[in-house]
């Protein structure tokens, strides 16, 4: 069974492109889709006639939690976490980016202790 890694380590890795919110949003949404894939949703802009396809949105699903963050008015980012029972939605609390990435980063480092499988991806996504 592969080994969870390190909170603060998955922590800063998401974390290290935060500065710049458009390349934060591009660059998580490439490394959650590599390793999560089918439990993150990814929304683009544009249309056919664009040059690029920013990313707009992001949706994680995390056992009984849901996190999104979204592009909004240029660079403004807004973060949610949604706590599920069931599938339904009970509570959706807006949080400040620092803290949101805290919270999934704790959330991926708890899916990774419970699958094997989810481990070796979450240290694909460290890499």
């Amino acid at each position: 069974m592969a080994e969870a890694p390190d909170f603060d380590l998955v922590a800063a890795s998401l974390r290290a492109d935060a500065t710049d919110n458009r390349t934060f949003l591009e660059v998580l949404a490439a490394k959650l889709e590599t390793a999560l894939p089918g439990g993150v949703e990814v929304r683009r802009a544009g249309g056919l006639l664009r040059r690029d396809h920013p990313v707009t949105d992001i949706t994680v699903s995390l056992g009984d939690w849901r996190f999104h963050l979204g592009a909004h008015s240029g660079a403004d980012v807004r973060a949610e976490r949604t706590h599920l029972v069931g599938g339904i939605a009970l509570k959706s609390e807006p949080m400040a980016l620092d803290a949101w990435i805290g919270a999934l980063a704790e959330s991926l480092v708890a899916h990774a202790k419970a699958n094997s499988v989810a481990a070796a991806a979450l240290h694909q996504f460290l890499s």
